[in-house]
């Protein structure tokens, strides 16, 4: 049955599963809030990013252990080690760190909005940087999304925690979340400059080794040990089974799927499809009604992604899995 699927259905299962991660994300905080140990919540944001990353990492050596193996390990050179560190400090730490502490600060929906940032700043950095050619619409689409991320941005209600920035307002979550896509779209670039001769397997492990690594050693030196005291707590685990199981197993197999039987075109289609369906879980998961911010900022990134879709469909540009692997963004590990 399941050979059935077309490839398109696999991305379109992937995608909205990476769509409600961030809802799920915020709902397992709010149950673990009705759990405390001793005043504490055990599925904090940190726990379950932690956690969410060992459920990852168990998935992906699962799935592409058997390539790592000496022959492959040594085609690698000093400056291809170097690369993969640079991109799994980038979109494996800092990237899911700034996106899990955003949904600390803010709405699902701005960070499903703002997130958006990612891929023109991406379109930029290739065109500068790796002399990129792309046609008008897919420029026009960029600058759209550019332009409806920052009406979401400042059209925001002022709140007691925002930050002002060359003379505008900008929430702290806002913030993290502008952060953790720039940095995403920075290890785009490095991985379409250092990686593309990389098997996919070593690739995403070591990004989820490392990413973890770094990002228990520093919430370590900045909170102490003792931030993950509850890690262990079973509530986390019977919770964060299921939520490794379904998002980061379940979303990213029927992604990989996804990618072998479809071409760059189905991949970006499916991808647009994202910031929608994650205003669409924010509101059956968690009750989020959009705000006027969101209507205006979300019509004219929707009007970007159908620009760029347009464009897209013209300029019939190759790209390898590594690249496509990262058209969703941020997938809720």
């Amino acid at each position: 049955m399941l050979n059935k699927i077309p490839g398109r259905g696999y991305l379109l299962i992937a995608v909205l599963i990476f769509a409600a991660s961030n809802s799920v994300t915020r709902r397992l905080t709010e149950l673990g809030a009705n759990n405390l140990i001793d005043g504490r919540n055990p599925i904090s944001f940190c726990n379950v990013l932690f956690v969410g990353n060992l459920c990852a990492l168990l998935a992906l050596i699962a799935i592409y252990g058997k390539e790592w193996n000496s022959n492959s390990l040594s085609r690698l050179s000093i400056m291809d080690w170097i690369g993969m560190l640079a991109v799994a400090g980038l979109s494996g730490a800092l990237a899911p760190a700034m996106f899990f502490f955003a949904l600390e600060q803010t709405a699902v929906n701005n960070v499903v909005l703002i997130g958006r940032i990612e891929p023109p700043i991406t379109l930029a950095l290739s065109v500068l940087i790796l002399k990129a050619r792309v046609n008008q619409q897919i420029v026009i689409g960029a600058m759209l999304a550019f332009v409806g991320v920052i009406l979401t941005i400042l059209l925001q209600p002022t709140e007691s925690n925002m930050m002002a920035m060359g003379g505008f307002n900008i929430g702290q979550g806002e913030l993290m979340t502008a952060v953790g896509a720039i940095a995403v779209a920075i290890s785009s670039i490095i991985s379409k400059i250092r990686l593309n001769s990389i098997p996919l397997g070593i690739f995403t492990i070591f990004r989820t080794t490392v990413g973890t690594v770094i990002f228990f050693s520093l919430t370590a030196k900045l909170y102490g040990i003792g931030h993950f005291m509850d890690v262990f707590t079973p509530i986390i685990w019977q919770w964060m089974l299921l939520y490794g199981g379904v998002i980061v197993v379940g979303g990213q197999l029927a992604w990989f799927r996804g990618l072998k039987t479809t071409g760059a075109a189905d991949v970006s289609l499916a991808s647009s499809i994202s910031p929608i369906a994650g205003i669409v879980f924010s509101f059956l998961i968690l009750g989020e009604v959009p705000t006027m911010a969101h209507y205006i900022g979300g019509s004219v990134i929707i009007l970007g992604i159908i620009f760029n879709q347009i464009g897209a469909a013209r300029q019939n540009n190759s790209v390898d899995e590594k690249e496509m692997d990262k058209k969703v963004g941020f997938k809720g590990i």
